[in-house]
C-alpha cells in the first residue's frame, strides 16, 4: 500500500512579537496599544521628496562632504571655545562700525519702512523722538519714510538687538570681546520691562525709558563694570551663562538667574558709585529680570563673527527676524535668506489674548538658538517647559530636536537632567533640510497692532523655506 508524500512544512507563528516600524507612527501606535515591545524610527523622505534640495544634498553630503566637515568642524571649534568678554559700554557713536549720525539700527534682516510691522515701527518712531530728532510719533514716522532717517540692521553693524528694539547713535551698548578671533559685537542695555519700545510702545514714558538708559544707566553702568574689570580683569560672559544654565535659565526665555549673578559681580562697584542716580539704576536692575539678555546676545554675535570667516561651511551664521521676514546666514556670505517670519506657538497668554492678537516672531536674539542657549537648553529650564508642553519630558525633545540638526555639543553648557552632557550647537543647514526639523526659538510675543506691548510668551518654530534657499545657494557656490 503506498503512502502519501508529505506536505509542505507547516510554519508556526512566534508566540512573542517584537516590532521595528519605519515610517507611519501609526502602525507603532497600534502595536504598543496591544501591550507589545515597539521600536518607531522617525524616518522621512529626505528633504521631503524635493528633487532640487535632494539633489543639492547628494552633492554636498557626497562629493564635497569631507571638504565642508572640516569647514565646520573649525566652525564648532570657534563657536565652543571662543571666550567672549564684556569689556563696558560706550554711545553707539563712539564703537559701532558704520554707524551714520542720522541713523536707527533695528533688529533683523534689511527692511523697507513700508513693510516695517507695527511694533518694530513704534519702536523706531520712539527711537527717533529719544534722539531729539522728532518731538511726535508722527513727524519721526515723517523722517523715515522722507529718508532724513536712515533705517539699517543692527546685524550689519556687529550689532544685535532683541525683540522689536531700535536704537539711535547715542544709545549705550555693551562692548564684548573675543580676542582670540579679534572680534568684537555690541548690544544696547536690556530696556527692562512695562512700557519699552522693544515691546513695540512709543509712548512718552517708553521714550523716557531710552533717555534713562542714555543719561543714567549707561554712564553709570560703564563706570561700574569698568571699576569691576580693574579689579578683577574683564567679565567672561559665557561662564556667567553656564553658571546660570545650572539654576534653570535657558539664557533666552529665562534669564533670572545669570543676571542675579552678573548683578553680584556688579555690586561692590554699583555701591561704589558717588552719583544719587545709583538708587535709581538700583530700582532698574532690581525689576529688570532680563537684564543679562542683550549681554548674552553680543557675547553669541561676537563668536559668531569669528565663525562667519571660515568659507565653506553649511553652518548657520546668522539667524534674525524682524517681525516680517526671518532670515539666516551662511560663513562667508553676507546674503540673506529670506521667508516670512512664522507665529510664535506652544504660547502661555495674558489674560485676553491669543494668536488673533499676537505679532509675528521678531528679534536678533534668536542666535543664541545657534550658539546653545535658548531652545537647545530647553532640558536644563523648568521654566521653559511651561511653554513647550507643560512637561519637563517636552523639554527634553526639544532639546534632542535640535540634537539632529546641530554639528557638535558644548563643552562649557551642560544639561543636569541629561546626565550633564552639553547643549547642541552649530546648526548644519544639510541637517534642516535633510530632516525637515528647524530650530526652535523660546521668545516673547508682541501685540501685532495696538502698541500695548507684551502679550504672552511661547517657540517659534523657524521657517524651513530659508534654510532650503541657503542649502541651494552653498550649492550653487560650491558647483562654481
Amino acid at each position: 500500500m503506498s503512502s502519501s508524500p508529505p506536505g509542505p512544512p507547516v510554519p508556526s507563528l512566534p508566540s512573542e512579537v517584537a516590532v521595528v516600524n519605519v515610517g507611519l507612527s501609526l502602525f507603532a501606535d497600534a502595536i504598543a496599544a496591544q501591550g507589545r515591545p515597539v521600536a518607531d524610527v522617525d524616518w522621512r523622505i529626505p528633504a521631503g521628496g524635493d528633487p532640487e534640495a535632494v539633489a543639492a544634498l547628494r552633492r554636498l553630503y557626497g562629493p564635497r562632504a569631507t571638504a565642508i566637515d572640516e569647514a565646520n568642524a573649525e566652525v564648532v571649534r570657534r563657536l565652543d571655545t571662543g571666550v567672549p568678554l564684556l569689556i563696558g559700554l560706550a554711545p553707539a557713536a563712539d564703537v559701532v562700525p558704520g554707524l551714520g549720525e542720522r541713523t536707527i539700527l533695528h533688529c533683523g534682516p534689511p527692511i523697507a519702512w513700508a513693510d516695517v510691522c507695527d511694533p518694530l515701527r513704534r519702536s523706531i518712531r520712539a527711537a527717533v523722538m529719544a534722539e531729539g530728532w522728532a518731538a511726535d510719533p508722527d513727524e519721526a514716522g515723517a523722517l523715515v519714510e522722507k529718508g532724513e532717517v536712515t533705517l539699517e540692521p543692527a546685524n550689519h553693524h556687529d550689532t544685535v538687538l532683541p525683540m522689536a528694539s531700535a536704537v539711535g547713535p547715542s544709545a549705550w551698548m555693551w562692548i564684548v570681546e573675543n580676542r582670540d578671533g579679534g572680534t568684537r559685537a555690541f548690544s544696547a542695555i536690556n530696556q527692562g520691562p512695562g512700557e519699552v519700545p522693544w515691546f513695540g510702545r512709543e509712548t512718552p514714558a517708553a521714550v523716557e525709558r531710552l533717555r534713562f538708559l542714555r543719561e543714567v544707566a549707561g554712564p553709570l553702568l560703564n563706570e561700574a563694570v569698568g571699576a569691576a574689570v580693574a579689579a578683577g580683569g574683564p567679565i567672561d560672559v559665557f561662564a556667567v551663562a553656564a553658571q546660570g544654565l545650572q539654576m534653570g535659565d535657558d539664557v533666552h526665555m529665562r534669564t533670572q538667574a545669570s543676571t542675579n549673578l552678573l548683578i553680584r559681580t556688579l555690586l561692590p562697584h554699583l555701591l561704589a558709585l558717588e552719583s544719587p542716580a545709583r538708587v535709581e539704576l538700583g530700582r532698574f536692575l532690581a525689576g529688570n529680570h532680563l537684564f543679562f539678555l542683550n549681554v548674552a546676545m553680543a557675547a553669541a554675535r561676537s563668536l559668531i563673527a569669528w565663525a562667519r570667516d571660515v568659507d565653506g561651511s553649511s553652518i548657520v551664521v546668522g539667524m534674525a527676524r524682524n517681525g516680517t521676514t526671518f532670515g539666516v546666514r551662511l560663513p562667508g556670505s553676507d546674503e540673506w535668506h529670506l521667508a516670512p517670519s512664522p507665529p510664535v506657538g506652544h504660547a502661555l497668554y495674558y489674560s485676553g489674548q491669543g494668536p488673533e492678537t499676537s505679532a509675528p516672531d521678531i528679534g536678533d536674539s534668536a542666535l543664541l538658538e545657534l550658539v546653545g542657549l535658548g531652545g537647545p537648553a530647553a532640558a536644563g529650564s523648568p521654566a521653559v517647559a511651561g511653554f513647550v508642553g507643560g512637561t519637563m519630558a517636552d523639554a527634553i525633545k526639544l532639546t534632542r530636536d535640535m540634537d539632529q540638526i546641530c554639528a557638535g555639543r558644548s563643552s562649557r553648557f551642560k544639561l543636569a537632567l541629561l546626565d550633564f552632557r552639553g547643549t547642541p550647537i552649530a546648526v548644519d543647514v544639510r541637517r534642516v533640510v535633510e530632516t525637515g526639523i528647524t530650530p526652535r526659538i523660546n521668545t516673547g510675543i508682541l501685540h501685532v497692532s495696538d502698541g500695548s506691548g507684551q502679550v504672552g510668551a511661547g517657540v517659534a518654530v523657524a521657517p524651513v523655506e530659508c534654510f532650503r534657499t541657503a542649502l541651494l545657494a552653498l550649492d550653487r557656490k560650491l558647483s562654481s
